[in-house]
């Protein structure tokens, strides 16, 4: 409990107990050795007796000093730190060098963090005495860890894997809430919410402005979204940034060529919409990567596959094509519909690229050619059957509403990861839409779509929240027919085929 004071010149419980062993008056020996080792103030000894008739014990009155004086060099450590004297951490050096062999005694261990703590530079022998022993690395603040963690990647990787895992837990809990509606659900909580989130702010006080913890999180998460394809680690990697944007942190910010662009969109996630004043700052910012920086794209396009990235630039995609139906204008003359789908495009393929290491814009030829007008042919029989129903019954006309979809909307749905996410965002705005005729059209196209992304938990959740607005339909036997067995359920006998073919292969010589 005193280890430590011997070296520092001072007597400790195995010097008293010498000393009663080989006196002859134990007495005396404990009168000196109180004298010696006592507060050395003069005017003191003649007060100490009146705490004696007052009944107050010697160790309680030496406490409440011992507690004051440490709490007055703890202040004092603070006041050099943020002092402007040059030598303020040499004086800080020195007080450590005085006070680290008492580290392990808990009264003294308070002034010891403290002056670590304000250390810009520890010693690098004392980080290594903190880092090797368990109990101090534990009570040892987070600026002292940075110093540890910046040259022990394991370890701070120890630190921040549980963080990163409770991250994917809580956002998949959201996922799968109960409470959902069209007004309530997964992209409901603004950006700067979900920024005051328990594991964003652990994680940026833990980098605080160190670059390299920095890099070293980032690359956390590059190398976890590529062994699992969760894209909820990319949003954790635009959250962060945008964390540390808030705290000003420029240091990292100014280093990050992420930062301006991610700033840009973080304001179109905001509002819901990318607007044709950020569609033109977003482009200059990926027109603006330099020959021989093109791995940047990696870090951007991770920051688009970020959901709520994705589902702004889906829902501004959406909205355009309405708009451009009013006013009878094709989607590729639209230059913000082209950045939005170029952006789409970019965080749809962002695994690849990040596992390919070939970093360059997926071509959107075939998206804009043959998908965009599939599509618009769609919207338009919609739109056109959505104005007919408010007509007069004598204005009607006797076409009646479509059943098949164009062949190339089905077969883009399927083979192309872009337009699939479009028809998917479609799907569900005219369930918002309140389109049960069109809805019952396009959820057996669903069934098949690339990589089974109509049944993945994004687009699932958000269809059951919108699908709330036709709870009247569902009183209709065929339109709960289409919706359960023509959709929903058939993602169950799919699951069950994978797995009587992985059982088959298993088993089979």
């Amino acid at each position: 409990m005193f280890a430590g004071l011997p070296e520092l010149g001072i007597s400790n419980g195995e010097d008293l107990k010498e000393t009663l062993t080989n006196c002859t008056e134990p007495l005396k020996a404990i009168d000196q050795f109180q004298m010696e080792n006592g507060i050395l103030l003069p005017t003191l000894q003649s007060a100490l007796p009146f705490l004696d008739l007052h009944g107050t014990p010697r160790l309680e009155f030496h406490q409440s000093v011992f507690d004051e004086l440490r709490d007055k060099l703890m202040e004092r450590v603070a006041t050099i730190a943020e002092g402007k004297d040059e030598d303020r951490y040499g004086k800080l050096e020195e007080l450590l060098e005085k006070s680290f062999p008492l580290v392990k005694m808990p009264s003294i261990q308070p002034v010891v963090m403290q002056v670590l703590k304000h250390l810009p530079k520890v010693p690098e022998k004392k980080l290594k005495m903190v880092m090797a022993d368990k109990d101090l690395y534990k009570v040892c603040a987070v600026e002292v860890k940075r110093q540890i963690w910046q040259d022990n990647q394991a370890l701070f990787g120890d630190e921040v894997s549980p963080l990163l895992k409770q991250y994917i837990v809580e956002k998949e809990a959201a996922l799968f809430s109960s409470d959902l509606s069209i007004l309530h659900n997964f992209f409901s909580p603004s950006p700067k919410t979900r920024r005051q989130g328990e594991v964003v702010l652990k994680l940026t006080q833990m980098i605080g402005k160190n670059v390299k913890l920095y890099d070293m999180v980032l690359q956390f998460l590059r190398t976890l979204f590529l062994r699992t394809r969760n894209v909820h680690y990319c949003t954790l990697r635009a959250e962060l940034l945008m964390s540390l944007h808030d705290l000003d942190i420029s240091e990292i910010c100014s280093v990050d060529p992420c930062h301006k662009f991610t700033w840009c969109l973080d304001a179109c996630i905001r509002e819901k919409f990318v607007d044709g004043k950020r569609a033109r700052e977003l482009q200059g910012f990926l027109d603006g990567v330099k020959k021989g920086q093109e791995q940047v794209l990696g870090d951007l396009s991770m920051i688009l596959c970020d959901p709520f990235a994705c589902n702004t630039l889906v829902l501004s995609i959406m909205r355009n094509l309405q708009e451009l139906l009013s006013q009878d204008s094709l989607p590729r003359e639209s230059p913000d519909l082209m950045l939005q789908l170029r952006m789409l495009s970019l965080g749809q393929g962002a695994w690849d690229m990040i596992d390919s290491q070939v970093f360059k814009e997926p071509r959107l030829v075939q998206v804009v050619t043959r998908f965009l007008p599939a599509m618009m042919s769609v919207v338009v029989d919609d739109h056109t059957f959505t104005v007919e129903q408010k007509l007069p019954s004598e204005e009607k006309s006797s076409v009646s509403y479509p059943t098949t979809l164009p062949d190339a909307f089905n077969r883009y749905l399927q083979e192309n990861r872009v337009a699939c996410e479009m028809g998917l965002y479609y799907v569900l705005h005219i369930a918002k839409q309140r389109n049960k005729n069109a809805l019952q059209r396009l959820l057996p196209a669903l069934v098949e779509t690339y990589n089974d992304m109509a049944f993945g938990d994004i687009f699932l959740h958000l269809l059951t929240g919108h699908l709330t607005l036709l709870s009247d339909e569902f009183g209709s036997e065929e339109f709960c027919s289409v919706v359960f067995d023509g959709f929903l359920l058939t993602s169950f006998s799919s699951i069950n085929t994978k797995w009587t073919e992985k059982e088959t292969s298993l088993i089979t010589p």
